[in-house]
């Protein structure tokens, strides 16, 4: 059975998240370079999925204040998905967002993606709009911290 491992890791040390986002979004999805890579990388914790020690997987956790954190940048590559990796990410994340004590999660989420974040809890708040020219949906989870 294969392995999945999530780490967090600083943006300068692992530019295989630019390529594994650069795949994903810009690739895949057709999502301008600049909308992105929007010069908070630097300033955000950055996950790293492995599968069997390969790379397959990323996600960025900003800090928006005190109280809030926002998930962004869910990315992984078509090769691995169906494999749980997406879900593991996701808690990995909610894991060191709680460790901070931050009581409230949010991320925008494609909207064909959202029945992830609502197994791991996550509140759909408002109604579907454009991010980037894809389908988009706020979701929130309050953590018990």
């Amino acid at each position: 059975m294969a392995e999945i491992t999530v780490k967090v890791v600083e943006w300068e040390q692992y530019p295989v998240i630019e390529i594994i986002r650069r795949r994903v979004f810009q690739d895949e999805q057709k999502v301008q370079a600049e909308l992105d890579l929007d010069g908070k990388d630097k300033m955000c914790p950055q996950l790293i999925a492995y599968l069997d020690n390969a790379v397959v997987g990323t996600a960025r956790i900003r800090y928006l204040d005190e109280k809030t954190a926002k998930i962004e940048r869910l990315a992984v590559l078509s090769s691995a998905r169906g494999k749980g990796i997406a879900k593991k990410i996701m808690v990995h994340a909610l894991e060191v967002i709680a460790s901070e004590n931050i009581p409230e999660v949010m991320l925008n989420a494609q909207e064909y993606i959202k029945g992830l974040y609502l197994q791991l809890g996550f509140e759909q708040v408002g109604t579907v709009f454009q991010e980037a020219g894809i389908p988009h949906v706020k979701m929130i989870k309050s953590l018990k911290v």
